[in-house]
């Protein structure tokens, strides 16, 4: 069982101007990830526009991104939804292989109490043949795993190996840090919160700023692991303001109009998501130049 310590990528699904699948940018740009330091790579999750995607498209990337990976580091795929017979029902068509974990995100809009949480993740946990890491963004879903949930389900439940936590509330993820099992991982679902995160026990962060800047978060988690968060800071300041304009029109058009713009990848959305507004692309342009120049210390 492999353990999620690190940098993962949330990685982007590029699309051509038409909508469609660019396979070749997805490839060069899982390239530059794994040469850029990246511990893991995260397929079909919300900055990939999962929902989006049909399911011979989602089956395609998945090919893909374990094709171009060739096994050189862990990729995490993203299955979740609110049907959780379907869930199952995909669990057991899909082949794994070339899959070291599943993210599966909390149920969203029919909003399960904690009692079908539970047996939400239990029922995919009994079903998976690879560990399964629980997606907490009730921002996203309307679903909150409460903490207490979380730890019951850390603590019961063997093939449940983390969560990412996107809640935003350190005050739950605290108490998580102080109950759950000895390897149990916490992993920040927020890139401004990786530093205090990984400072109450986290192991990581799954990582939407990590698409455009892979070494340098790197740096930043690597660092904070360390204890060594002053020289952690100093670096994560520098991106201080192009993590707030990362979600300013919504994930994940900020990533792409950054990538757009270090000539990676198309800057297209399918809908209902659309690249994000004149105003952001300029403050973007701007703040990539400030990064640029300031070379971010290491």
């Amino acid at each position: 069982m492999k353990h999620f310590e690190g940098t993962g990528v949330a990685i982007v699904t590029p699309f051509r101007s038409d909508a469609s699948l660019d396979f070749p940018s997805l490839g060069k740009l899982v390239e530059f990830l794994i040469q850029n330091k990246v511990d893991y790579l995260v397929v079909l999750g919300t900055t990939g526009e999962s929902v989006t995607l049909n399911k011979e498209e989602k089956r395609a990337v998945v090919d893909y991104v374990i094709e171009q990976n060739n096994s050189r580091v862990p990729i995490v795929m993203g299955m979740g939804g609110n049907n959780t017979h379907e869930i199952v029902n995909q669990i057991q068509k899909n082949s794994m292989e070339g899959i070291d974990a599943i993210l599966s995100v909390a149920p969203y809009y029919n909003k399960p109490n904690q009692k079908g949480l539970f047996q939400h993740y239990n029922t995919i946990a009994t079903a998976s043949p690879v560990p399964v890491i629980l997606y907490n963004v009730p921002g996203r879903t309307g679903s909150n795993i409460l903490p207490e949930t979380t730890i019951e389900l850390a603590h019961k439940i063997d093939n449940i190996i983390g969560i990412k936590e996107a809640s935003g509330n350190l005050d739950a993820i605290a108490y998580i840090a102080k109950n759950k099992p000895h390897d149990f991982q916490i992993i920040s679902g927020d890139d401004a919160l990786t530093i205090p995160i990984i400072s109450l026990g986290g192991s990581g962060v799954i990582s939407v700023l990590a698409n455009a800047f892979p070494n340098e978060v790197s740096d930043i988690v690597n660092l904070s692991l360390k204890n060594k968060f002053n020289k952690a800071c100093s670096i994560y300041f520098q991106f201080l303001e192009l993590i707030t304009l990362l979600f300013q029109d919504g994930n994940p058009a900020g990533i792409k109009a950054v990538l757009h713009q270090m000539n990676r990848i198309s800057n297209a959305l399918r809908l209902p998501l659309t690249p994000v507004q004149t105003s952001t692309y300029n403050r973007i342009t701007k703040v990539l130049a400030e990064i640029k120049a300031g070379s971010p210390e290491k």
